[in-house]
């Protein structure tokens, strides 16, 4: 009789176990993640644990934009596709880059002059002569790629970014308009 009691009370913890298992959020699926995320305005920051960003990114997202790590260079990342429309950053949407900053950089990596406005993207505070500054998403603080001094004008800057970060968003039919920086947009 007390081995049976034994045997029900273990199936009973197992049972419970289980159930409080289902229910806690690192058990969420992608869907519920995503979700939660499209609750978020993007004026809001958007503070998911890197479990959280695993279900909704691709391992090579992941392994850029929550790892630090670097793609390789490609062909596609030279592209010059002056369309009207917005680069936004893969994770969680925050608008990044205008597509008519994009130019040819030659390196393999998508390219820009400057992001859609300053507060889109945070720069680190350190600087390396061959990584540049580290550049992240002002909102989820996704690594994104670097920024370098080498750039064209009108700023003289080139953010180096991985194409897995960035994702292209399409504008409604309209007047394309360079934002170009005023004098007193420069870099510390």
């Amino acid at each position: 009789m007390k081995g049976m009691a034994q045997v029900l009370l273990d199936v009973s913890i197992c049972v419970a176990l289980s159930a409080c298992s289902r229910a806690h959020p690192s058990n969420l699926d992608g869907a519920q993640i995503r979700a939660k995320l499209n609750t978020i305005p993007l004026d809001q920051q958007v503070d998911f644990t890197n479990r959280e960003w695993q279900l909704i990114m691709s391992p090579q997202q992941f392994y850029v934009m929550r790892r630090a790590g670097t793609e390789r260079p490609s062909l596609s990342g030279n592209a010059l596709d002056h369309r009207n429309g917005t680069y936004v950053c893969s994770a969680c949407g925050n608008p990044l880059y205008r597509a008519e900053t994009k130019f040819n950089s030659g390196t393999g990596w998508p390219s820009f002059w400057q992001p859609i406005r300053k507060e889109a993207v945070h720069e680190s505070s350190t600087f390396s002569a061959i990584f540049g500054v580290e550049v992240s998403c002002a909102r989820c603080s996704s690594h994104l790629g670097h920024v370098f001094n080498d750039g064209p004008p009108p700023t003289g800057l080139r953010y180096c970014m991985n194409a897995v970060a960035l994702t292209y968003r399409e504008a409604s039919p309209g007047p394309v308009t360079l934002a170009f920086p005023r004098a007193d947009q420069g870099r510390p």
